[in-house]
């Protein structure tokens, strides 16, 4: 079986094994990517490849059978769009491994009845108490405003429940340290939504950046920008608006992946909004190999939305939507003659996503089913935490997220000044 596609269809049960697997082997290429990004030797690099394949074969053989025993009960706090998007991916999943119990929502009840509805949820209620007591509920989705996410965390690690929590995990690092120091103490899975490092081509952009196939990476770009007016939340200090807690975690995360090590420099700066919050933002990374990272982020302009991924021997375009993966564009020079003669060939990989009629609210968010399966197998398993997004990964990302606030003059209560 291929674990990638170039140019072509899928059907939906060839799909479902196709994305299954895919979260195995991503789970297989982080530990081997981890190891292999810390030596300076390729032969040692190669060696760690070698090592895996048998693995990895042996993954592609008995994805229906390692996985299969456990159902994971999920409960969904508050009934937004990103609620409604995440039941979408959970809907492409085998019921027989994943059901959801019930949804909560203080706030805009119809809605969450209405969800209900549309998604065959038979239990609704209207205190976030009652998920948390909920005995028939093993895990909660939480999908609340970003000021929300400390006081539900703990809510639901206070009553024993596994937790999917959507990022940013807090407002700041502060936050962010007692939600996982709890999680710890709970002896409970808790895992922040990194939705993206969870999709195939994700998986197989780690694949490649390991196995050289661009040479050593160098230089990342990336520009993430939207029109936001119609997002209150976005522009508001209380609700923990801006758009580096809105969507700085999509390109930094994958500069921290790509280039396998935290820098060494990371400097923020650009404009605050009327109310506060940071609107437009230029975060320059530097990182030990002498290479470094580009961002530009905006809830002003609509910006291309891509990355592009340089290395000595060939670059990786990553195409909008970029942080939902489903094509890489891999493109490797030889012969160089001079700085304006290369020889280039160019390879369009392509990821099919699964097959959902469900309406969608933002891209490709039927691949969050990727990570709710990844979820199970840790829980399965016994894990507490994801290899792919560590708790020390979020702890880190906090701090980060926090630092480059204060480069634009945006503080919150409770930040470390």
């Amino acid at each position: 079986m291929q674990f990638y596609k170039t140019r072509g269809t899928q059907n939906i049960t060839t799909q479902t094994l196709y994305y299954v697997t895919c979260v195995h082997i991503q789970v297989i290429s982080s530990l081997v990517y981890k190891h292999a990004m810390t030596e300076h030797s390729e032969s040692k690099v190669q060696a760690k490849l070698h090592s895996s394949s048998s693995l990895i074969t042996v993954l592609r053989k008995s994805t229906s059978e390692s996985m299969g025993a456990m159902k994971l009960r999920w409960g969904i706090c508050t009934a937004g769009m990103i609620a409604n998007d995440f039941l979408v991916g959970l809907s492409t999943l085998p019921r027989e491994e994943h059901i959801v119990q019930a949804i909560a929502e203080a706030r805009a009840v119809q809605q969450a009845k209405d969800l209900a509805k549309t998604h065959g949820i038979a239990v609704v209620y209207e205190r976030f108490e009652d998920l948390a007591m909920d005995p028939d509920v093993d895990i909660v989705y939480i999908a609340a405003v970003n000021q929300m996410h400390l006081p539900l965390c703990k809510l639901f690690l206070n009553h024993g429940k596994h937790i999917l929590c959507e990022k940013p995990l807090a407002l700041n690092e502060n936050e962010c340290r007692q939600i996982v120091d709890m999680a710890k103490e709970k002896g409970v899975f808790f895992m922040e939504g990194w939705w993206s490092r969870f999709f195939p081509a994700a998986a197989k952009l780690r694949e490649l950046i390991t196995e050289r196939a661009i040479g050593e990476v160098r230089f990342m770009q990336c520009a993430m920008g939207f029109l936001t007016d119609f997002k209150d939340r976005l522009k508001k200090k209380e609700f923990g608006g801006g758009i580096l807690l809105d969507n700085g975690i999509y390109p930094l995360s994958l500069a921290l992946m790509v280039f396998g090590q935290r820098p060494v420099s990371c400097s923020g700066s650009g404009f605050l909004a009327d109310s506060g919050v940071d609107e437009t933002c230029m975060i320059s990374m530097l990182f030990p190999n002498k290479a470094a990272a580009s961002l530009s982020l905006s809830m002003v302009v609509a910006l291309p939305n891509e990355v592009n991924i340089q290395g000595t021997r060939g670059h990786i375009k990553i195409p909008t939507p970029f942080w939902v993966p489903t094509k890489l564009e891999v493109t490797t020079q030889s012969d160089v003659e001079s700085p304006f003669k290369v020889k280039e060939k160019t390879e369009t990989l392509e990821f099919p996503l699964p097959v959902s009629d469900l309406p969608q609210n933002y891209p490709h968010a039927v691949g969050m089913s990727y990570e709710a399966e990844a979820v199970r197998q840790c829980i399965t398993r016994g894990d507490k935490e994801c290899s792919l997004v560590r708790h020390e990964d979020s702890l880190y990302m906090a701090a980060l997220l926090e630092k480059l606030r204060h480069d634009l003059g945006y503080v919150l209560e409770g930040d470390a000044i």
